[in-house]
């Protein structure tokens, strides 16, 4: 199986620090040669060029053996003058890419070689303290740009890790979220369903054990058993995905209990403006959605306008909808910090979507908060 290919990235990198050692290197050997200041014996110059040019070409293998090349080209600069460019990205590299305790021990043996090369090689016009300390120097440099380089590595891979976790975990409590507003929609749907199936179930049953009765008994009972199916029907479709949860009973309020809600957040110090234009009977499954939207809008104004009025409007007929509107005005009081989570509207956006409807939520105009939701009414 053939080697995985190398990113272009990594290829430029890895031409551009060869060409920049093999340059290092040439620009010293001319150098060299126009100062006249060869090596004695002359052969150690023939040999410095090709240890130099043989530690360039060695750097293609920086990425998979950094540590082993390292250490040769530490070994080859005692002696080897060329081979220092080199040198230093082999340095660079282990800092890179291995740990900082690795790259401090290979640091501290690259110190006696620079030692070991001014006693083998002395300038004549440099003095060989100030010469040791250059050679220290750039070393430090290029180890310590290796050290930011994979530090700054690790502290992006780290962030980026720490976004991915946080993504996951806000997926998932909305999807807990969801799940719960599913479980307490099955429980309060399955309640409903009971109620109208034991409602057929006596219906049908007198039917059956009373076939004498008169006939405007039969069709009375008939039309509550028409009616049962049909709004059983309409039940059935909210419940469809719906998981079941566990055995509990709910209280089931409607669109008529909107009045105690007020009255209760007006008992909890929150001034209601409450406005009903609605022009019939609502179905029980749609005016409990209702109820629970003028629920959470309530509780959302408790906790995060204190002291505001709210204006809570339900208007709407059959055939054309119900639209539900809460609005809150700007809080007469400092909301208290980490009030709400903001699963409560998760929740609610999915008990809307469940009955067909649509719900909007956000900065109402003039300041304060408006969370508004259309619900369908068939005829």
């Amino acid at each position: 199986m053939p080697a995985p290919r190398r990113p272009l990235r990594d290829r430029l990198v890895d031409t551009g620090l060869f060409l920049l050692a093999s340059a290092f290197g040439l620009l010293l050997s001319a150098m060299r040669l126009d100062s006249a200041a060869l090596p004695e014996p002359r052969w150690l110059f023939d040999l410095d060029q090709v240890t130099g040019a043989l530690g360039c070409a060695a750097l293609w293998l920086r990425r998979r053996r950094p540590v082993e090349l390292a250490l040769a080209l530490v070994a080859a600069s005692a002696f080897s003058e060329l081979v220092a460019g080199a040198m230093l990205v082999a340095l660079f590299t282990v800092a890179v890419h291995r740990s900082p305790r690795t790259t401090t021990a290979v640091f501290a043996l690259s110190l006696p070689s620079a030692l070991v090369y001014v006693v083998l090689r002395p300038e004549p016009d440099v003095p060989p303290l100030p010469l040791l300390a250059f050679g220290v120097v750039i070393q430090g440099a290029a180890v310590g740009w290796g050290l930011f380089v994979h530090h700054r590595r690790r502290l992006t891979l780290s962030l980026r890790e720490r976004a991915v976790r946080v993504e996951t975990e806000a997926r998932l409590r909305a999807e807990q979220a969801q799940h719960r507003a599913r479980e307490v929609i099955a429980r309060e749907i399955h309640d409903v369903l009971g109620h109208r199936l034991s409602l057929l179930s006596v219906h049908a049953g007198a039917l059956e054990y009373h076939p004498d009765a008169p006939p405007e008994d039969v069709a009375r009972a008939a039309r509550v058993i028409r009616e049962s199916a049909h709004q059983a029907l309409q039940d059935l479709r909210e419940v469809i995905g719906v998981l079941r949860a566990p055995v509990g009973e709910l209280p089931q309020p409607t669109l008529a209990d909107l009045g105690q809600l007020a009255a209760e957040s007006e008992t909890a110090g929150t001034r209601i403006d409450l406005r009903e234009e609605v022009d019939g009977p609502v179905p029980e499954g749609t005016g409990r959605t209702a109820y629970r939207i003028v629920q959470e809008g309530l509780t959302n104004a408790r906790k995060h306008a204190p002291g505001a009025e709210v204006r809570v409007s339900v208007a709407g007929a059959c055939g054309r909808g119900l639209t539900v509107e809460v609005r809150n005005a700007a809080p007469a009081a400092v909301p208290s910090a980490g009030a709400g989570s903001g699963q409560g509207l998760v929740g609610l956006a999915e008990r809307v979507a469940l009955a067909g409807g649509s719900l909007e939520h956000g900065p109402a105009a003039g300041g304060g908060w408006r969370l508004s939701a259309w619900l369908p009414w068939p005829p």
